[in-house]
């Protein structure tokens, strides 16, 4: 049987009840040299749903694990069709208020880095530079044999010469771009090897039950040293990944602020959670300090 992964928190202790003022998350801002650490929440109001929040996709799906993936042939023919099916609407998405308001912070100078959980390249579609990608990208593709990448448009139009007329209805798509489908759309999937030397293709996003690679994690240590404040948008904080940077900026006596409607796991070490919709919030965040966001009509991805 395959197991859900302990995704899940309980608070189990009374944490400080979220503001609906974003000034402090405006004073930072003013100050500069933030680093902001993303979440999937960030990504809700472009229509990619997150985990946790109400309606979050886990109350309906188990994401796939590294174990599952490697270990069974059946759970990676699940997987890419399921994958190749969202890739086609996860692919459509564009960045919304809160991806634009963090590139135009960028701009303006104030950001000393964007550290993102997500694996769906909104931030960089917004114009956000130099963004650390802290579980991957479905972007690209990765071989576990000979270790070469390649992109994600390739193996989709690979796919779909082996799989011609595939277009199941899915009941919904997930945060990790997973469709969700039932076994009898799935059964008879073709699923490709690596065009250079027949190995086994992968995402190259990190699973539920991988590691982020070390050199990451670093890299992602060294922005939390080097930043006067660190921001969290859109993330519960459940998972270490995430958690780490928030323990490390309290401890050096950094401001650590959250914007999420929930409470998070990081909470007790936040000097305040701002329960507002990110892309309101951020929205209002760059008014008070003279930031113009930019429209929807002006992002490209």
């Amino acid at each position: 049987m395959r197991m859900r992964p302990t995704l899940s928190w309980t608070p189990t202790e009374d944490l400080p009840p979220g503001t609906t003022d974003p000034e402090p998350v405006a004073d930072a801002l003013s100050t500069g040299r933030v680093l902001v650490l993303s979440g999937a929440g960030i990504s809700t109001e472009s229509g990619i749903p997150d985990y946790r929040g109400e309606g979050g996709s886990l109350s309906r799906h188990t994401p796939m694990t590294y174990q599952d993936f490697t270990a069974s042939a059946q759970a990676r023919r699940r997987y890419w069709a399921r994958s190749h099916l969202g890739w086609r609407t996860f692919g459509r998405a564009r960045p919304n208020a809160g991806h634009r308001a963090v590139a135009a912070f960028g701009r303006h100078g104030l950001l000393s880095g964007v550290i993102t959980q997500n694996v769906d390249g909104l931030h960089q579609a917004a114009g956000s530079e130099d963004v650390v990608e802290l579980h991957g990208s479905l972007a690209r593709v990765v071989c576990l044999a000979c270790g070469a990448f390649s992109p994600r448009r390739e193996l989709a139009e690979r796919l779909e010469e082996a799989n011609p007329g595939f277009a199941p209805v899915a009941a919904g798509i997930n945060p990790d771009g997973d469709a969700d489908l039932t076994d009898a759309q799935v059964a008879d999937f073709r699923v490709v090897p690596c065009a250079s030397c027949g190995g086994i293709l992968k995402p190259d996003v990190v699973f539920f039950g991988e590691n982020v690679p070390p050199r990451r994690v670093e890299h992602c240590r060294e922005l939390v040293r080097e930043s006067a404040s660190l921001l969290v948008l859109g993330s519960s904080l459940t998972v270490m990944s995430g958690l780490r940077f928030v323990r490390q900026a309290a401890q050096d006596g950094k401001p650590v602020l959250i914007v999420n409607r929930e409470p998070t796991r990081g909470d007790r070490h936040a000097f305040t959670r701002v329960s507002l919709p990110l892309g309101a919030a951020l929205t209002t965040v760059a008014k008070r300090l003279g930031i113009t966001v930019g429209s929807q009509a002006a992002v490209r991805r």
